[in-house]
């Protein structure tokens, strides 16, 4: 725990109201850049998933969410996970924080924000907004259910969704 710098409460809004949980947050991990340029990274994701045959994975919150944090982790230390969003997805973390919102862009996803964080959007290859997922849906216990993720990235994917990739319709 010596990686730990502090704990402090997140709030994570779910449809039944709102839920503090207390998660620590480790003190090294900067997954969000709150310099980044949202808009252009995110026409960026796009072109590339479109040239891969994949979605975008957008993970939108920021640097202070110890539940985002978590998520992260949990996909990729877990082989199961980390292939299935790496065969599917081609992925970019949303920041938002009190020195870059990127409420334009969040705007332009529908306001995802509403579900609280972190909260997941995905793209299709020309960029529309096909899902948006309320994190708390796939949590299990004090984190995240592997097969409730697994289950919402395998039927998200481009394959899953379009009639040309998908065999059994």
């Amino acid at each position: 725990m010596k990686n730990l710098k502090h704990s402090f409460f997140v709030i994570i809004l779910s449809i039944n109201g709102i839920i503090a949980q207390d998660l620590p947050i480790p003190n090294n991990i900067k997954l969000y850049d709150p310099t980044s340029d949202a808009k252009v990274e995110v026409t960026n994701a796009v072109k590339k998933a479109k040239k891969e045959g994949k979605h975008v994975f957008l993970q939108i919150g920021g640097n202070w969410c110890g539940w985002c944090l978590a998520f992260d982790k949990k996909v990729k230390s877990n082989d199961t996970l980390r292939t299935a969003m790496e065969k599917n997805f081609v992925v970019y973390h949303v920041n938002y924080s009190k020195e870059n919102k990127n409420l334009d862009v969040l705007a332009s996803l529908g306001f995802p924000q509403r579900f609280g964080f972190p909260v997941f959007v995905i793209l299709d290859g020309e960029g529309n907004r096909i899902h948006t997922q309320n994190s708390t849906n796939l949590e299990e216990g004090k984190g995240h259910s592997t097969q409730k993720t697994l289950s919402f990235f395998n039927n998200w994917s481009l394959s899953a969704i379009d009639p040309k990739e998908n065999k059994n319709w």
